[in-house]
Order: structure tokens, then sequence, then C-alpha cells
């Protein structure tokens, strides 16, 4: 007798988010290794093998997560990099926009800071390798360009005021809650405040008249 296959099974839209956010929750608590389609079913209050109506595996499921959350935040940077802003006004939209995707993507973000360097040499994760390069060139070309226009000190050694900046608003995503007291804007102003102005209060020397 021929073997019966499984029914297909779509998700609405809006119930594929809901376990692929639980996924994403999942593989940024326990890591991408440690983490089975029966974990994600059991939080997800469903059997491993209805999860597999929807989903063909968990790399299927991580790279849909990757993918989503680089997509969107490369709208978002692009439309500030199309905007063609002076330097000091890029950086500040681009931070923005950063803490933006940290509130709708933490878990996402927190899986990308912990996995990307190991998964992005197999083939079907590539595509965040090349999204890091590119990453760097925006934030790179946004720091010389600042530079070049006396925007910024000419004595900044680049490459580190980028990886400082990187780091310092991409950790958020180990303490950030999207219930929490502070707006991505709020947040994001705070940063800029201290990496731009510094945390030293300002002091002013009058001289003799």
């Amino acid at each position: 007798m021929p073997t019966k296959k499984k029914p297909q099974v779509t998700a609405t839209p809006e119930r594929r988010r809901e376990l692929l956010g639980t996924a994403a929750e999942v593989f940024a608590e326990q890591g991408y290794n440690a983490t089975t389609v029966r974990k994600i079913a059991d939080h997800a209050g469903m059997l491993a093998g209805s999860l597999y109506y929807h989903f063909d595996s968990k790399e299927s499921m991580l790279e849909e997560i990757l993918r989503t959350f680089l997509d969107e935040l490369w709208d978002g940077y692009d439309t500030v990099l199309d905007a063609e802003l002076g330097p000091r006004e890029t950086l500040e939209a681009l931070v923005t926009e950063s803490f933006r995707e940290i509130d709708r993507h933490r878990a996402a973000v927190a899986i990308y800071q912990k996995e990307s360097r190991h998964l992005a040499v197999q083939e079907r994760f590539a595509f965040l390798a090349e999204s890091q390069r590119k990453f760097e060139k925006t934030w790179l070309s946004t720091l010389e360009r600042g530079v070049a226009a006396e925007v910024f000190r000419d004595d900044l050694d680049i490459r580190l005021t980028y990886r400082f900046v990187r780091d310092t608003v991409w950790v958020a995503a180990s303490w950030y809650r999207p219930d929490g007291h502070h707006s991505p804007e709020e947040i994001a102003r705070q940063y800029l405040s201290m990496v731009l102005d510094g945390i030293a209060v300002r002091t002013s020397s009058t001289g003799d008249t």
C-alpha cells in the first residue's frame, strides 16, 4: 500500500510569527546547538510532530528569524543612507534605528551575537557574513566622512571607534526589555549623548578682560 502523506497545514501569518517568536526566545536562551524542535514545541504548547507541519527543521526556523531581522534592519539603514544626511546626523539615525531593531527583534539580535560567527561558515547562512561586511562598511564610511568634514575629531582611530560604538549599541540586547521604562528612541538619545558628548561635566573658563 502506498504511504500516506502528512496533510499540509499552512499557518496564518500571525501564528507563524508567534511560532518563530517562541523559537527565537528558546534559541537565544539555550543556544542553537542545545535547542531541539521538541524544546521549541514544548514552549509553543504543541507536539513536536505538529511543529514539523509548519517548518521542516530548526535550521529553517533559525534562518527565517535571522533573515527577517536583517531584512528589517537594512530597510531602516537604507532609508537613513538614502536621506543623504550629514555624518553626525547619519550616525545618530543609524544608532536610533539600531535600538528600534533591538526593540523589535531582541531575541534575534541575541542569537546573531552568539551564533553568527560559526553559522556564517555554512552555505545556508552565508548571508550573515555578507551582511556583516556591509554593516562594517556603512559605519566606517560614516565615521570617515565625519572626520573629513571636521565633524568628528581627526585623531580618532576609525576602526576602534566603530567597534566601540557597535558593541556599545548591540550589547543592549542582553538587558533591553520591550516593556521597560524607556523607549528605543530615548535610549538612543542617551547613548548618543554619552558617545558624542561624553559623561564629564563641561567646565568653562573665563579669562581676564
